[in-house]
């Protein structure tokens, strides 16, 4: 069984979705639900494991060798997104039963967890596969779940949202879509050890330059960056507290890492950030939108909607990583989309708490909560001060390592980029921080949140201060992971 856990960590989620969806009531979903998460959580742990212990893993579908078939190929990089997917549909699924019930409502309960499933099943695909169409097939999986699962909030503008993003999200296909065409029209395949062997032979063709652009365009609008990132907001405001929590912490990163994928492992930095001016265009869009998301946060009256321009903001440091060309920065960026997973992840589960009590997310909800909901506050407090980057917590260990890779590089002014982002994560949160201690309460007799939402919430906050103290796990696999992608292609 453990030759198969590349394919089983996606075939679980595929199997199970078509029997959630037929299944009555809410509670058997949910439980169905629950115990797949929690096999691929295994299935991802027990593949790093392996590729701690010997390497990269190929995995050929019904034993037809690649290019001919289709491949899963595990690596460092890979693997850590895998644990991190996994992880947080494993904590998110518990959470999700309350809020599902209030938020969604039992009849639509069997829907809304095959579609999560689905969900989970696109991204963990996107992130195994070694095939670049394949790659459009899954991203078509977990975009449609997505639309369907951001329709399925209470508010009526989640039907626009999810409107918006489906539009939006589509155009990104597409463009993926027409690069990775004009990819095979050049090489003859779509595997990506072939095309990263084939390309650097015909990297001066216009059509592998037009290729290039399109698959970066298409990638940048479903990461989210500025100025590609206008579905965002809406799409993480108005869906499910549970969704909001699973889109917020994995699917941007998934997309991050495709667009790490292509430019290291397919294109290779020499093509990327030489024959190209890559670096050019992401760092200025990275810095405009790392500074121009965090300032609109600031000003907005919903927290989840605050949450959610920082996501885009915090794409900008990843991005930042990515355009600095060397493997420090790449280790950052790497750090930064395993790091912001947790954090925010946590963050957005503590508003779906407060949503569950209070019945919404507003800075006025927020009033008063340290003496009315502590728990929920303080997993709050905790989260955002990982947000910041305060010492002890992931945040500060990425944002140190980003920091250490614009020093290298000689990169002061990004240097103070990034400390101006901190600080305007403290003014954002801070507001938050001082309305829960100081303000005066919305409903005195609110009771703290129930502990099926406390428990999964908590689980995410120890883990943000965990991996904040001892960073050897997660850096020595960040650094691992961008010497592999710095050589160009994934090591044999």
């Amino acid at each position: 069984m453990l030759m198969h856990l590349p394919v089983l960590v996606v075939l679980a989620p595929l199997l199970a979705a078509p029997i959630v969806a037929l299944m009555r009531g809410a509670t058997w979903p949910w439980l169905l639900s629950t115990l797949i998460s929690w096999f691929s959580l295994l299935c991802a742990v027990l593949l790093l494991v392996q590729v701690q212990a010997q390497g990269e893993i190929i995995y050929t579908m019904g034993g037809w060798e690649a290019p001919w078939g289709i491949e899963y190929r595990i690596d460092f990089a890979n693997a850590l997104l895998l644990v991190l997917i996994t992880g947080l549909a494993s904590v998110v699924m518990p959470y999700a039963r309350l809020s599902v019930e209030q938020e969604v409502g039992a009849e639509r309960a069997p829907m809304f967890y095959a579609a999560l499933l689905l969900l989970s099943l696109g991204l963990c695909g996107m992130t195994a596969t070694g095939d670049a169409f394949n790659v459009f097939v899954f991203l078509e999986i977990s975009s449609l779940a997505t639309y369907t699962l951001i329709a399925m909030g209470r508010d009526r503008r989640a039907l626009t949202a999810s409107f918006s993003y489906l539009v939006m999200g589509t155009i990104g296909g597409t463009f993926y879509l027409i690069g990775i065409g004009l990819l095979y029209v050049m090489t003859g395949t779509l595997n990506m050890a072939d095309l990263a062997e084939r390309l650097p032979s015909i990297s001066d063709s216009s059509t592998v330059r037009t290729g290039f652009a399109f698959i970066v365009t298409g990638i940048c609008l479903k990461l989210a960056l500025f100025p590609l990132h206008l579905w965002l907001p809406n799409a993480y405001t108005y869906s499910p507290s549970a969704v909001t929590a699973l889109l917020g912490a994995t699917a941007t990163k998934v997309a991050v890492y495709i667009l790490i994928r292509f430019v290291f492992t397919i294109f290779g930095p020499e093509f990327s950030f030489g024959a190209e001016p890559l670096a050019e265009v992401l760092i200025p869009l990275a810095v405009i939108g790392l500074l121009s998301a965090s300032t609109v946060s600031i000003g907005q009256p919903n927290i989840k909607r605050m949450l959610a321009y920082s996501s885009v903001a915090q794409i900008g440091y990843i991005v930042l990583g990515i355009a600095m060309g060397t493997a420090m920065g790449l280790t950052a960026a790497l750090l930064h989309v395993f790091n912001h997973g947790l954090m925010k992840g946590a963050l957005f589960m503590t508003l779906g708490a407060v949503m569950y009590r209070m019945g919404g997310t507003s800075l006025s909800d927020m009033q008063g909560l340290a003496k009315t909901m502590p728990l929920t506050f303080w997993a709050f407090v905790i989260g955002g001060l990982s947000l910041i980057g305060v010492p002890l917590t992931v945040g500060f260990v990425s944002k140190w390592h980003l920091i250490l890779a614009a020093i290298e590089l000689g990169w002061w002014p990004i240097v103070i980029v990034i400390l101006v982002g901190s600080m305007l994560a403290v003014v954002y949160v801070g507001r938050v921080v001082e309305a829960g201690f100081f303000g005066e309460a919305k409903d005195p007799t609110r009771r703290e949140a129930p502990m099926s939402l406390l428990i999964p919430v908590w689980i995410l906050i120890f883990a943000n201060i965990y991996f904040g103290i001892d960073t050897r796990l997660t850096v020595d696999i960040a650094e691992a992971a961008a010497a592999q992608l710095m050589a160009g292609g994934v090591v044999q």
